[in-house]
């Protein structure tokens, strides 16, 4: 394999390189095997397609392309360590080259660590720890208790009012009176049997006591995000170096995703929803900028931190989350998992060490 490396602007390198045919071609078997966890033919199960079949079924571009994939994904990690690049963040990869019995060329782009000047963390997260206004103990009021329950008394009972259909020559006092808000005369009480319809809880006493556990989970979860909140935007502050836009691209995308996400979980389509407020997608992405620059920056103070800290997950403890998310969701990238789930994992780490500090 030839690889060039060209340093580039803001942080980035870019790898321009050539895979020889010989060491190209043996990807064509796990390509093959990819392929075919997708394929479906007549007279086999989904994923059981043999290799040969799947060859004989399979466009040659579309297996060139999986192959590539395959390569690239498996050489990039080499060609950093063998180059000694620090790189962060999703990498760009183009095929500029590509054909049956050809060398495979490509073109990577990705972020390097810049250096970037911290301040001192652990005072700065010392200094609002020992505040002391995210770290009071939490307590929950009988009252709080008592209004959760009325909400769960009063989310029954709707529950269980007659669904109302328009009748003709209705008038507006019956449609109103049909709609009207139930009075809390009218609720069930609550009593162990009311508690059993929420789980198995054998008294009604028992159920409440799970309440106020569970509220004072959320005011202590309320409590803890505040507090990295507070240390985040301080970090933020006094941090000073450049960041790669490629990083800024990035968490622009995930902005993104997640938008389009929401929208489509809501049964809408995106393209609607972008005509109903008059914008387009760069329009949103340039709005986005600034918060997706102090999201990246964030991120390189976090992951400076964990160099310095040794706060890096361990494989295993990637591995354990990356299987239960692709358990979970079938169709999910292993890739992309394993980036989300390392990334998470090293944020917690590093929260919970500057949370530590005094």
């Amino acid at each position: 394999m030839k690889i060039t490396i060209n340093k580039l602007d803001k942080s980035e390198v870019e790898i321009i390189g050539v895979l020889e045919v010989a060491e190209f071609e043996k990807y064509e078997g796990k390509a093959l095997e990819r392929i075919g966890e997708r394929m479906e033919l007549p007279g086999f199960r989904k994923g059981k397609v043999p290799a040969t079949v799947v060859k004989e079924n399979v466009q040659e571009m579309e297996l060139l392309q999986e192959m590539a994939e395959e390569a690239l994904y498996s050489v990039y990690p080499t060609i950093l360590e063998e180059n000694k690049i620090d790189a962060i963040g999703r990498p760009e990869i183009s095929i500029t080259k590509i054909g049956k019995g050809a060398d495979l060329e490509f073109k990577i782009k990705t972020a390097v660590l810049p250096e970037m000047k911290l301040p001192d963390y652990k005072k700065v997260a010392g200094t609002e720890v020992a505040k002391g206004e995210y770290t009071k103990e939490i307590k929950v009021e009988d009252e709080e208790v008592e209004k959760t329950v009325l909400e769960l008394r009063k989310m029954r009972a709707e529950q269980s009012r007659p669904v109302h259909e328009h009748k003709e020559g209705e008038s507006e006092e019956e449609h109103a009176a049909a709609h009207a808000e139930i009075p809390e005369s009218e609720y069930p009480v609550f009593d162990d049997a009311f508690a059993k319809t929420f789980g198995d809880f054998a008294t009604a006493e028992i159920f409440k006591d799970k309440i106020r556990n569970n509220l004072k989970i959320e005011k202590e979860t309320e409590q803890k995000d505040k507090l990295r909140m507070a240390i985040i935007e301080e970090l933020v502050k006094q941090t000073e170096g450049e960041i790669p836009e490629i990083l800024i691209q990035s968490e622009t995308d995930k902005i993104m995703y997640r938008l389009q996400a929401d929208i489509t979980s809501a049964g809408f389509k995106f393209e609607d929803y972008l005509k109903q407020i008059n914008k387009t997608e760069e329009d949103l992405r340039s709005e986005w900028k600034s918060e997706a620059e102090k999201r990246a920056r964030l991120q390189m103070i976090i992951h400076t931190i964990s160099e310095k800290e040794s706060l890096k997950p361990t494989d295993e403890e990637i591995e354990r989350d990356v299987t239960q998310i692709t358990a979970m969701y079938k169709d999910a990238d292993t890739t992309r998992a394993h980036a989300y789930v390392e990334q998470m994992l090293e944020n917690e780490k590093v929260f919970k060490f500057l949370e530590e500090q005094k």
